[in-house]
């Protein structure tokens, strides 16, 4: 038997069951099943948006989501995944390192929007890792 971990963003309300009347929660997935989970199993496997870890908010981030902290000041501000590609050189200040027509593999990296609404390169710092209070943005 193997170990699995996993992370999916769903939409759940809380639902007694129908065979017992047990404490737990309706649960929609993204592909629009429904199932009921019992209380325990669902608190250890959820966290409400807002209330995430920083590995659930870059497991959303993967997923195609945008995250933010609900602890930081700016308002608009948020993280997207900007996804690998491949650029040409053909200005500055690549063209200073590279030859023209050279092709970059850019990895796929984090960027943030600023409050002032500027794309700038985001890295964590050792507070944002460490936070709890992370969401997943509609």
């Amino acid at each position: 038997m193997n170990t699995y971990y996993g992370t999916k963003v769903i939409q759940a309300e809380p639902a007694c069951s129908e065979d017992n009347g047990a404490p737990g929660f309706k649960v929609i997935y993204p592909d629009g099943y429904e199932s009921w989970s019992p209380a325990a199993a669902f608190s250890a496997a959820y966290r409400q948006s807002g209330e995430m870890s920083f590995g659930h908010a870059l497991e959303a981030l993967k997923a195609g989501h945008k995250v933010a902290r609900s602890g930081w000041n700016g308002k608009g501000m948020f993280l997207f995944l900007v996804p690998g590609s491949t650029f040409t050189v053909n200005r500055p200040p690549l063209l200073g390192i590279y030859p023209e027509g050279t092709e970059i593999n850019y990895h796929s990296h984090i960027d943030m929007k600023t409050a002032s609404g500027e794309v700038v390169p985001w890295l964590a710092s050792q507070t944002d890792m460490l936070a709890e209070d992370w969401a997943v943005l509609a």
